[in-house]
Formats: C-alpha cells, sequence, structure tokens
C-alpha cells in the first residue's frame, strides 16, 4: 500500500554540500515503523529529504508519515512490506520506478534479534535472521544500488547506502551466535561496497551501534533475565545512535560505531589476539548476555 501527497511532484535535485536535500530527493528506509529506523526517518526528514517508510506495519506507517509530514513539510509514502518474501526488493524498486521517484538514499535497518543458545534456539528463529537480517539486506542492495548509481552519472550530486549492523558484528558473541555472525556479514559487505563504489559519486556506510534501546532490545530482553539487567549506562539512545548513523552517511564514512564505550571496544577488538577476543566473547555471552 502507498500514499501519496501531490506536492510529491516537485523537481529532483541532487543534495547541496552540506548534506540537505532541496527537494524531490527521497530516502528509503526499512524497518522504518519503530527504533533507529524510525528516528532515522526523522533524522532524514529533518535534511530535507523526502522518504519512503518501509516495514511490515502499515498503520505504524502511516502515523510516522503524517508526523514527518506535518513536523517537516517533505512528502513521506508509505510501502508496507515483508522484505523476506521472495520479489519484495524488486516490487519496491518497480514501486519507485513507476512513480519516477529520484532515490538518493537507501536505508536497511529491518532486522530481528534472537538471544539464546545455538543448539537450543528453534530452527525457525535462526532461518528468521538469515532471512532478514542477509538475504533481504542483500536482495535490497541488488535491487536499488545499481539505478542509484546510474542517477548519480545521469544526473550529478551523491546517493548514500546507510547498512545497520552493530558492535556484535566485530567479535563472536555466544548465546548471540546468529545475530552476530548476521552482521558480520552487513559490516563485510558493506566495506567492500564501499571500496567498490568509490568513484562512483555514491557511499556505502556500516552503521554499528552497540546496545540500544529499542523494541528490538525489550524483546530479547522478555527472552533473557540477563538482557534485561544490563545496566542503563550501556544502553545507547536511539536518537543518539540515528544522529551519528546520519552525519556519517552525509559524509560518506564507511563505518560508523555511536558511543566512546563502544569505540574502545572495537578498536580493542581489532587490536587483541582472536583467541582472546573470542575468550572475552564468551564471558560476556555467558554472563552478561
Amino acid at each position: 500500500m502507498v500514499t501519496k501527497r501531490t506536492s510529491s511532484s516537485k523537481p529532483a535535485q541532487a543534495q547541496s554540500a552540506d548534506g540537505v536535500a532541496r527537494g524531490g530527493n527521497y530516502a528509503l528506509i526499512t524497518g522504518a515503523s519503530s527504533g533507529i529506523g524510525e528516528a532515522l526517518a526523522h533524522g532524514f526528514a529533518a535534511k530535507g529529504f523526502d522518504v519512503v517508510l518501509v516495514a511490515r506495519s502499515a498503520d505504524k506507517l502511516k502515523a510516522l508519515a503524517a508526523d514527518l509530514r506535518r513536523e517537516h513539510n517533505i512528502d513521506a509514502q508509505v510501502a508496507a512490506a515483508d522484505l523476506t518474501r521472495p520479489g519484495a526488493a524488486q516490487n519496491l524498486a518497480n514501486l519507485l520506478a513507476r512513480k519516477g521517484l529520484n532515490l538518493r538514499v537507501l536505508v536497511n535497518c529491518a532486522g530481528v534479534l534472537s538471544h539464546g543458545g545455538f543448539l537450543n534456539m528453534e530452527p525457525e528463529k535462526v532461518q528468521q535472521m538469515i532471512d532478514l537480517n542477509i538475504t533481504s539486506l542483500t536482495t535490497m542492495l541488488r535491487a536499488f544500488v545499481p539505478g542509484m548509481v546510474e542517477n548519480v552519472a545521469s544526473q550529478g550530486g551523491r546517493a548514500h547506502v546507510l547498512n545497520v549492523a552493530s558492535v556484535a558484528a566485530f567479535q563472536p558473541i555466544p548465546m548471540l551466535a546468529a545475530y552476530a555472525a548476521s552482521k558480520a556479514y552487513v559490516l563485510s559487505l558493506s566495506e567492500s561496497l564501499a571500496e567498490e563504489l568509490k568513484g562512483t559519486g555514491v557511499s556505502v556506510t556500516a552503521l554499528c551501534p552497540g546496545i540500544t534501546a529499542t523494541n528490538m532490545l525489550s524483546g530479547a530482553a522478555s527472552e533473557s533475565g540477563k538482557l534485561g539487567a544490563i545496566p542503563s549506562f550501556l544502553i545507547g539512545d536511539v536518537n543518539d545512535v540515528a544522529r551519528a548513523g546520519l552525519q556519517a552517511t552525509l559524509r560518506g564514512d564507511a563505518v560508523c560505531v555511536p558511543g566512546a564505550l563502544n569505540q574502545v571496544g572495537v578498536l580493542g577488538s581489532r587490536a587483541t589476539p582472536k583467541w582472546l577476543v573470542r575468550k572475552i566473547g564468551g564471558i560476556i555471552g555467558r554472563k552478561v548476555v
């Protein structure tokens, strides 16, 4: 389902050097109905980007779209979709093509987290993480990035891709094994594409937040008392995370790790021998998460 207001017919223009869109530039944001995705939708709208909001819940997206139109005077369209369905990404790409929308930002934020021992976890939950965190993100990139490169080549300006990974991508974490592995894929793919696309005018950024106060965390905490007992100073604010991700995206940074504690942890994991990283990850997995 898509809703559209008549003012969206304004001509496409490239964003200015300060990263502020001047109208007709769209940011497509998956996982936009809550959490980091919703905060990013507000952030890009505040920068003047029109938005296409994607998630499974049409009602939540409609409410968010109305808020964004009212607060930021931009066009906000709704495309309710289950990205794990075959052909979902291409259907979205076809929709934007039919409407002639000038996509300048692609945000892959849709994701899922399940906590627990790998051997005890229901196979369906493991497959769901693979389908949404890995397969759907990859098909979104294949569906949209070639057109973004062509648009920049023909129209000028810049375009950006933001893939939401996690600090879990930097080390193995028992009890979050499949989730951490899925985010390691997102990080590796994003860094590789950032290099492949150099010179095209399209940047790729991997946002790697730590533990963040979102519905995803609340859902995982309901499955694990340990997650619910994590000290508050270790839990990031969703708006701070989104703000850091947006700024890094418009700068064209390859990797963004919000928060000083997370940055220290990532630097430490990259400088530490693998055997020690595994041992520390084991302690964290068994004692903390």
